[in-house]
């Protein structure tokens, strides 16, 4: 259960990221996706 709320968490924040990027706030968008990515089914290990 917990696998697919941080996948879920991890796609909002990715979308988030992007979305920041596209409007030009490029620092706040890439710290978004690497957060993204640490909180994403390959960081539940990192998590856990």
């Amino acid at each position: 259960m917990w696998t697919t709320l941080l996948l879920i968490a991890a796609i909002i924040i990715g979308i988030f990221g992007v979305i920041r990027i596209v409007r030009g706030d490029l620092v706040v968008g890439i710290i978004l996706i690497v957060v993204a990515l640490l909180v994403g089914p390959g960081g539940v290990s990192i998590l856990s």
